[in-house]
């Protein structure tokens, strides 16, 4: 595994290892084993340009339980290219922590800092990938599944998207079929295409970009994202127009397998993106997903610190 952990693919070659890792440290907690002593000492950094509830919660919490501590930076707090260079922020922070992790705007500037850091960086997201809210989807779709080999894995929504990028790396990775059904003029970046059609290439597994809706069909797994990102919030009504007729019904779901299952990273704009019929009925896991950030998260911050 890579030292920093800044797409999907920095992982790529210990993915099942992390899977499993954060299912046993799941199951070892909930039978009442004590893990504060896997990275007792150890202490974790968090820079947040855009505010959330689930990375910061499962990080902060995370590091708790394995014996840790962390600390909270907002862009004002670090002055992020006003006050101060994010190569002085990252030479810094490293004196005084094990690890950073970095909630980014600019793909290019989480780069910088983890270029300049001297401990190990995660993307905490970016505006191309979201490698973090992947790996712990995958937990979720095996801890339900108990196999990830030849799932069908679609995607409903905007595709051009940083979370759309990781998960065509990651469910190809994992020997998962994809597919994206998107507006035309959303669908998934050109770069991420070719590198998710090698991977698809490479496993045997079929990747489909698609318009159409119908193409749920046979799925396994169904998700889904918010249409409008803190970087579009001045498309709003556009994307609104665009996306109509893209939202995760019932009757959608209906069309995918009986048995199949509806995630969501939250948080959620009922009746945009997914209606709450869907969202809080029995075929959603959005809790467990949710859940599954912070043991996946721990299995990550393990492996990477585990000779430092």
């Amino acid at each position: 595994m890579n030292q920093n952990i800044l797409s999907v693919l920095d992982y790529k070659d210990d993915i099942h290892t992390l899977i499993d890792k954060a299912l046993e440290l799941k199951a070892q907690y909930k039978s009442g084993q004590k893990l504060n002593h896997i990275l007792s000492g150890k202490r974790l950094a968090q820079i947040f340009e855009r505010a959330s509830t689930r990375t910061h919660a499962s990080f902060t919490y995370g590091m708790q339980l394995l014996g840790g501590t962390s600390a909270y930076f907002t862009k004002e707090d670090l002055g992020i290219k006003k006050r101060e260079t994010i190569e002085d922020i990252a030479l810094t922070l490293s004196r005084y922590t094990d690890l950073i992790l970095y909630r980014a705007i600019d793909q290019e500037d989480l780069k910088t800092l983890a270029h300049h850091a001297t401990v190990p960086v995660i993307n905490g997201l970016d505006n191309n990938e979201h490698p973090c809210q992947i790996l712990s989807d995958l937990v979720t779709i095996k801890e339900h599944k108990q196999n990830l080999e030849n799932l069908n894995f679609t995607f409903i929504g905007d595709g051009d998207d940083n979370l759309t990028h990781s998960y065509m790396l990651g469910c190809l990775l994992c020997g998962m079929n994809v597919t994206i059904i998107s507006p035309k003029q959303y669908q998934p970046n050109k770069h991420y295409q070719q590198l998710a059609r090698q991977i698809a290439e490479e496993k045997n597994k079929q990747l489909i970009i698609s318009e159409d809706l119908e193409k749920i069909e046979n799925s396994d797994i169904v998700a889904t994202d918010t249409w409008i990102s803190y970087w579009d919030e001045i498309e709003r009504s556009q994307r609104l127009n665009d996306f109509s007729g893209y939202t995760v019904t019932k009757q959608l779901m209906s069309k995918a397998k009986a048995d199949s299952l509806f995630m969501h990273c939250m948080p959620i704009y009922y009746d945009q993106e997914v209606s709450y019929e869907v969202a809080h009925g029995p075929q959603s896991i959005i809790f467990d997903e949710a859940e599954n950030r912070m043991w996946a998260q721990m299995a990550l911050m393990i492996e990477l610190l585990k000779n430092k």
